[in-house]
């Protein structure tokens, strides 16, 4: 197309005048301004294109999101007695009705016939199970087990993984001697051996912690999903730091009030607003490298606006106060930070927010795993390094997969890449916050 009008330019004439250096600047202006549309056609036809593979890829990528439960197992002599606690978000996984929690017959027909205590002599007998009160956000059922002696105890569970195959079951195990430990069942570890009632497992501890936080990044789509966002808004190393030490700062502070009883959160709040920071990275993204923070705050406070509007009217979950305050941050930060020459030092401040959100998402599940006080700070200290250790990999495999790319020549321009991706970011933030939300 630029050779075109090279050429209309070189032939054209007023009369038999030759065209004038005026004339031919305009000409090339023209040139460059179709070479800018045509660019920017191809990043929306490519954004387009995330948008419409997100609505073919957003079952699958549902499937691995953080997936968990919990279980309490505890030992004495040839006696077990097991608590076992389903999440909502979990149990929905049972429904035969979409959308409708399941009956506690249906839970416990499925919990039976997948857990169970062996002994050296074989199976040992269930004598009770019953559904028991729980927490808000929560299902929780105990189990009695009887087995011919205590040798050789097994614990085994395999609920869940049939459904979900990234699931965990985070499992603590109260030995004859009353000590506790933690350890971690998953679709290739389903069953514990005890040897003796615990005995082989009392050196576990401070590292299962950090496994935990580990996994609770690598199983969590959400939190990967948000970390890639922080790679693309970094233009620069120090940009980085930034955000990832305002990230850090944040959640580790809500998790120890969390965890220590200070605070408690809503799970089914924070899992909607931990969404909801996913869109609004991917939207900050789109801010930036369009110029344009206004329309992109518009749009994102609008959906908020528009969710008020419906909570007045009945619909949904999250209360009409906690919409307000999202719409208000969600709009001053874009405008904010799209009209910011170097908004690094605000991105510090502002994932710092972020963290506080994702730290609660992190402790919402913790507060379930009944853990002895005086191991509380083994805990924090071992689930935070974890994280950290689980969020660096990401973000290193990111950085290491860019540069790749370059070394490749493989790479395409940053404009289309933060386009398609924010883009992406922006679409399944916004598929899990409104499913989360009704």
């Amino acid at each position: 197309m630029r050779a075109l009008c090279f050429e209309s330019s070189n032939n054209l004439r007023r009369g038999d005048r030759p065209v004038t250096p005026t004339e031919r600047q305009q000409t090339h202006s023209l040139a460059g301004l179709i070479d800018v549309t045509a660019a920017r056609w191809l990043r929306s036809v490519l954004a387009l294109q995330a948008l419409l593979l997100l609505g073919l890829f957003s079952s699958a990528a549902q499937a691995h999101i953080k997936s968990e439960t919990h279980s309490v197992w505890s030992i004495s002599g040839n006696h077990v007695n097991l608590s076992f606690t389903v999440p909502l978000t979990e149990s929905i996984r049972l429904a035969t009705q979409p959308g409708v929690q399941p009956p506690n017959d249906q839970v416990l027909s499925y919990l039976v016939k997948n857990l169970g205590v062996n002994a050296k002599e074989g199976a040992c007998k269930m004598t009770a199970q019953r559904a028991i009160a729980a927490t808000d956000q929560f299902r929780r059922f105990e189990f009695n087990f009887e087995c011919a002696s205590a040798k050789d105890i097994t614990l085994h569970s395999s609920a869940f993984f049939d459904l979900i195959r990234s699931h965990v079951n985070l499992a603590q195990i109260e030995t004859q001697d009353g000590k506790f430990v933690e350890q971690v069942f998953s679709a290739d570890h389903q069953t514990l051996e005890l040897n003796g009632a615990g005995e082989a497992l009392e050196n576990a501890g401070f590292f299962q912690y950090v496994q935990m936080g580990i996994m609770h990044i690598f199983t969590g789509v959400d939190h990967m999903s948000f970390l890639l966002g922080l790679v693309l808004i970094s233009r620069r190393t120090r940009d980085l730091v930034f955000v990832i030490t305002g990230f850090t700062i944040g959640h580790s502070a809500t998790l120890a009030l969390a965890v220590t009883g200070i605070l408690r959160p809503h799970a089914e709040y924070i899992d909607a607003l931990v969404a909801l920071t996913i869109a609004l990275i991917g939207a900050e993204n789109i801010a930036v490298a369009t110029h344009r923070p206004g329309t992109v705050a518009l749009g994102m406070g609008g959906l908020l606006l528009a969710m008020v509007l419906a909570k007045l009217t009945g619909l949904g979950t999250l209360p009409t106060l906690l919409l307000l305050g999202a719409g208000i941050f969600t709009v001053n930060y874009l405008m904010i930070s799209g009209h910011l020459r170097d908004a690094g030092r605000l991105r510090l401040v502002v994932t710092v927010v972020f963290g506080l959100i994702h730290g609660f998402g992190f402790a919402a599940g913790l507060l379930e795993f009944k853990m002895p006080q005086g191991r509380l700070a083994e805990l924090l200290v071992g689930f935070n390094l974890g994280v950290e250790v689980g969020q660096l990999s990401v973000v290193f495999v990111l950085l290491g997969l860019v540069q790749l790319l370059r070394k490749l020549k493989l790479a395409l321009p940053r404009p289309i890449v933060v386009d398609t991706v924010a883009s992406g970011l922006v679409g399944i933030g916004l598929y899990w916050f409104l499913g989360r939300s009704f």
